[in-house]
Formats: structure tokens, sequence, C-alpha cells
């Protein structure tokens, strides 16, 4: 890594974002606020994630550069109201990762993965004071996104299955009541243990080191490509036994 051109470059960004933020910079970026950006680092970071799904390491370089931008701009906003400033930001993260690893800036040992995260998370609840090492899992998380954050932090505390089979018996039964509810009718019954289900489902992925949310938005784009596929041939009123011959066309086709 060239330590003078990382900086250098940093630092032209930082102060790009001082000059659009100016009174005599662009109106746009100046009427800008920590809220209204909002939508737009939901934006940037999905579309991260897109790129990583394909593994466009170009286009993934242009946007983790528009995610750094969000960054810049929160924190060039909160400078201007006295709050803090990017270098502050910096330090702390940098603070927070020398602390978190004593084993690299230390003379702690921890020799595993499992080991380290465990140790993140008692020390997180130590220091934040928590009462718990589940809390302080956003809530506005996408509900596959949360469901496996709080199962990580669960198992870093020991609340864990010896092996998958464990965690298979879980869905099936799980489905089980799924079942159970279709039969009753309720909405409310059955909204519950499609919940129980999913986040059973999302716990194998886990233990497999596969990402549920990220899992089935590669399902989601399979779908969209196997439909635009079928679309041409699909009926309203057509029977679910032709539906399923098109739907089984296309997966013969491998379209996906």
């Amino acid at each position: 890594m060239d330590k003078n051109k990382t900086q250098k470059e940093f630092l032209r960004l930082v102060e790009i974002m001082q000059r659009l933020r100016a009174k005599k910079g662009c109106p746009w970026d100046r009427k800008q606020t920590h809220k209204s950006l909002l939508p737009y680092i939901l934006e940037e970071a999905y579309e991260v994630i897109e790129e990583i799904n394909k593994n466009d390491k170009v286009h993934m370089k242009e946007e983790l550069g528009d995610l750094l931008l969000q960054v810049v701009f929160h924190a060039q906003i909160a400078a201007e109201a006295g709050d803090f400033t990017i270098a502050e930001v910096a330090k702390g993260i940098s603070d927070k990762l020398v602390t978190r690893h004593p084993h690299i800036f230390g003379n702690k040992k921890l020799k595993t993965a499992a080991a380290v995260r465990e140790f993140w998370e008692k020390h997180k609840k130590e220091v934040k004071k928590r009462d718990s090492v589940i809390d302080g899992v956003p809530v506005a998380l996408p509900a596959l996104l949360r469901a496996r954050r709080l199962q990580s932090k669960a198992i870093s505390a020991g609340f864990k299955w010896k092996n998958d089979q464990g965690i298979i018996a879980k869905i099936n039964e799980e489905l089980a009541e799924v079942k159970q509810a279709v039969k009753s009718k309720k909405k409310k019954h059955i909204e519950e243990e499609i919940g129980d289900l999913l986040f059973a489902v999302t716990l194998l992925g886990y233990h497999y080191g596969v990402n549920a949310e990220n899992a089935l938005n590669l399902t989601s784009n399979k779908f969209i490509k196997r439909f635009k596929y079928i679309e041409k041939d699909l009926k309203v009123g057509m029977t679910e036994s032709n539906i399923l011959k098109l739907w089984k066309k296309a997966k013969k086709e491998n379209i996906k």
C-alpha cells in the first residue's frame, strides 16, 4: 500500500466535500442533512452487496467509493454543527479495532476466529454496559439479516447446536407447526409460525456460513430470470400443472 497516496486521496475527498458544502458550493449538497441522506446509505450499501455477489471488482470499487462518500458527507455535516469531525470518526474506529484485537496489539491469546468473536461480544457488552450480548442489534435491519445477527451474538454466548442435525430437526418441527397453523386458518398464528420457520432456516444458513438475506436475494434474482423466460407462455387461468411444466422447462434450460 502506498501510504502517501492513500492519505493524499482521502484528504482530497474530504476537501472536495468541504467545498461542496461551502457557502458558494453546490445547492443540493448544502441542502442535505443526516436524515435526508439516510436512503442513500442503504442504497449504496446494497449496491456494494450486489457487486460483491456478481464478483465484479471494477464496479465494486466504484460502489465502495459511493459508500465512502456517505461517511465523509455525514462527517462534514457533523463538523459544521460542531459535533465531530472525520478525523474523530477515523480515530474512533481505529481505537476500537486496537482494543478489540488484543491478540494482535497486545498479549492476549486468541487463536481461533470463534475465540475472537466471543471476546468481541463480551467486550462490547462490558464497554457499552449492556444487559445482554444480543442488545444493540438494530431493529431497522432487514428481517433475515437481523435474525442472523441475533443468532451470531447468542452463539457467541454459548447458545448453539453441536451439529446441523439439531437445527434440521428444529426446521422440521417448525414446518410441522406451520402446517398446523394453516389448518387453523388464523392469519396471526400462521404469521407467527412462518416467522419461526424462517428464523430456524436462517440459523441453518449461519451454521454453514451462508447469509440468509443474501441467499434469498440470489433466489429472487433467479426467479426473475426464470419468470421472464416463461412469461410469454403464461396465461391467466392456466392450470397449476401447466404452470409447473413451464417452470420445469426453465429449470431444465438452466435459467438462473
